[in-house]
């Protein structure tokens, strides 16, 4: 597997869209498009695609076989949108982003950074506790300010 990682380009947003819908990471009330562009505006350096870069499109992603979307907000990092095409699991890949999320993220002096599991997603907590990740007594909240559907 070859692979090109690189910062997000505008004209990578179906193909984004595309590889989050086959790896399971879309909700419906997670407008992705709109997630992509309020990225767009902060931190854009920090929304990485991984690109075949043999030029094949892999199962409908239009050449993009993985991303990561990470920010940083001066206390800890975070990364969301950790996705590898379902054809690529299991090469390296997601590592392989997960890698250069933290450097980028420890080149802005970020100390910690973390990452959700949803519910029902428990099996990617091997995959996390691999690269040395593990629990830390916190418990995930959310309220939703700005509705997307």
């Amino acid at each position: 597997m070859t692979v090109h990682l690189r910062p997000f380009a505008d004209a990578d947003e179906d193909a984004v869209v595309a590889l989050w819908e086959a790896a399971g990471l879309t909700r419906p009330w997670n407008d992705p498009h709109r997630d992509i562009e309020r990225k767009k505006q902060v931190q854009r350096e920090l929304f990485l695609v991984a690109e075949d870069a043999s030029g094949a499109s892999g199962r409908g992603t239009g050449g993009i076989v993985g991303s990561a979307m990470a920010g940083y907000d001066g206390h800890r990092g975070w990364v969301h949108y950790l996705a590898v095409a379902p054809d690529r699991r299991g090469t390296g890949l997601g590592r392989l982003l997960m890698m250069e999320a933290e450097a980028r993220l420890l080149a802005l002096g970020c100390p910690k950074v973390n990452v959700q599991i949803r519910a029902g997603n428990e099996a990617v907590g091997a995959f996390y506790d691999r690269l040395g990740y593990t629990p830390d007594g916190a418990t995930g909240l959310g309220k939703r300010l700005v509705p997307d559907i």
